[in-house]
């Protein structure tokens, strides 16, 4: 049985993230990646932090595709694959009027997610996803 497409879809992932806060200092924060089919073009990042208000992030899907295996982004949002204590993570560097941010991502878990998220809503279907390849068939018959 296939999911009806008319029904957003939502993929989600808990995991714990290292908020790096010196090159020998890190801290775990809780975190969701949430993934919207009705949303196909973005990933969105939800950290727990003590202050009591999760703090949302919202980027390309594709930046955080690419940067599991190069470096990608700019400006706000960079990421970039490396290595932590012999383990493979991604690092989400975060920038915002409020402050910077590092933070450490296991890769394998990072991009499990990613695959479900993928598989989904497989890359370039996305328009589709939101109907825009409809709407424009329909105007390009007129």
């Amino acid at each position: 049985m296939h999911p009806d497409p008319a029904v957003p879809a939502v993929v989600e992932r808990e995991l714990e993230l290292r908020l790096i806060l010196s090159p020998e200092r890190g801290i775990p924060v809780p975190a969701r990646l949430g993934y919207h089919t009705d949303d196909p073009y973005a990933v969105h990042i939800t950290f727990h932090i003590d202050s009591g208000h999760p703090v949302h992030w919202t980027f390309a899907r594709d930046l955080l595709v690419e940067g599991v295996f190069r470096p990608s982004g700019h400006g706000d949002v960079r990421v970039w694959p490396s290595k932590s204590e012999g383990r493979s993570v991604v690092l989400i560097a975060l920038s915002s009027p409020d402050g910077d941010a590092l933070l450490e991502a296991p890769t394998p878990q990072v991009s499990a997610w990613l695959e479900r998220t993928l598989r989904a809503v497989p890359p370039g279907t996305e328009g589709r996803q939101l109907g825009i390849d409809d709407g424009l068939a329909e105007l390009l018959a007129r």
